[in-house]
């Protein structure tokens, strides 16, 4: 299934696992002008590098991934309605003056891509509830505007719901992987999609950054695929035992 704003691969299954990627998509409608160089399309300020086709091979029965289907640029899912970075002026370094916008166009724009994006994740998740939730980003090896040095694998974060991420982070670890703990950024900041649709209602989630320099090409998509899989089952079970236990 697909809308100008999302796109829906598999059959999202009740007790299954939901892939959502808020960056998925470079794609800018025709009558959308950023006024930016179109090679900046390609680069990370405009997508989540590697996550789609990830998400794509994740697909099976019992997993089902919902993909943002236009540019963070157009508009970033991630972001709460009011946060500047909702339609960014500026990202790393890179001047976006088509989104100098008046009121009246932001909550055009809000309006034909945010607000049903959000309904529409919102409905699945009430008509299907998954087991888990995994939140899947790609982070890039470095910020043009920033020299603090990105040297972990992938990313756990987290607000205020841990409970995804503690069975998560041990488990990446024991796969020799260099795993950052609210890295390269902090959930408790930045999570807003998980924010909106799990934590208030307790949908367990897994919010994860992956390096994009490992899942840029087919091999690395396909490995990292594999893990996201098992990871996600590892996740899932142990959450369904922690519930027949009682435990939090």
């Amino acid at each position: 299934m697909e809308t100008e704003y999302h796109l829906l691969l598999g059959t999202p299954a009740p007790g299954g696992i939901l892939v959502v990627c808020d960056h998925a998509s470079n794609r800018v409608p025709e009558d959308v002008d950023l006024g930016i160089d179109p090679a900046l399309l390609n680069e990370h300020i405009a997508i989540d590098i590697g996550v789609a086709a990830i998400a794509e091979r994740m697909v099976a029965p019992g997993t089902a991934a919902w993909l943002g289907n236009v540019s963070r640029l157009v508009c970033d899912y991630n972001r709460q309605s009011d946060a500047p970075g909702m339609m960014p002026r500026e990202s790393d370094g890179h001047a976006i003056p088509g989104n100098i916008l008046t009121a009246q166009q932001r909550s055009a724009r809000a309006a034909r891509f945010f607000d049903p994006y959000h309904a529409a994740l919102a409905r699945l998740l009430r008509e299907s509830p998954p087991a888990l939730i995994l939140s899947l980003h790609s982070f890039t090896p470095g910020l043009a505007t920033c020299d603090r040095p990105r040297p972990w694998q992938v990313g756990v974060l987290y607000n205020q719901d841990e409970r995804a991420a503690r069975i998560a982070i041990p488990w990446l670890e024991a796969q020799g992987l260099v795993v950052g703990d609210q890295e390269p950024y902090s959930g408790k900041l930045l999570n807003a999609s998980m924010n909106r649709h799990a934590e208030p209602v307790g949908l367990p989630y897994l919010s994860i950054e992956i390096r994009q320099d490992l899942i840029a090409d087919d091999a690395g998509q396909v490995e990292w695929a594999g893990c996201m899989t098992r990871l996600c089952a590892v996740v899932a079970a142990e959450l369904d035992r922690a519930g027949h236990l009682g435990l939090k």
